[in-house]
């Protein structure tokens, strides 16, 4: 899937020859390509205003796979559309989140509070 979706210039002459020969021979991997690398540039750019449209292609391409990841994205489509219209996330919030479950998953039934605040304070 990255063949198709990185940049070009960037392959190996071998993953190269495989991409032009896998494009020549399945029409369905250009659609995706195609749809994979406007999406990318979407997301990069933050073209909020692009992201229907290409939602509307991505239906309408005739590929189940497609039709199954606007399916997906329509579900939680204003969190979508958030994390394109503003710059900050709270992706910070949840990696010291994710962080302190984890010690605390480490830490069950070893240790009691104490040693887990410390282990909180100090792993920082």
């Amino acid at each position: 899937m990255w063949l198709l979706v990185g940049d070009a210039a960037q392959h190996q002459p071998d993953e190269q020859a495989f991409v032009t020969k896998l494009l020549a021979e399945c029409p369905e991997a250009k659609t995706v390509q195609s749809l994979a690398q406007e999406f990318a540039q979407i997301i990069r750019e933050r073209k909020v205003d692009a992201f229907d449209e290409w939602m509307t292609q991505a239906v309408t391409s005739g590929l189940a796979e497609m039709r199954g990841f606007v399916t997906g994205l329509q579900r939680d489509l204003a969190a979508v559309k958030a994390a394109l219209t503003y710059e900050w996330s709270n992706g910070q919030v949840e990696g010291q989140v994710n962080r302190l479950k984890l010690l605390k998953r480490q830490m069950y039934g070893r240790a009691n509070f104490d040693l887990l605040k410390q282990q909180v304070l100090h792993a920082i």
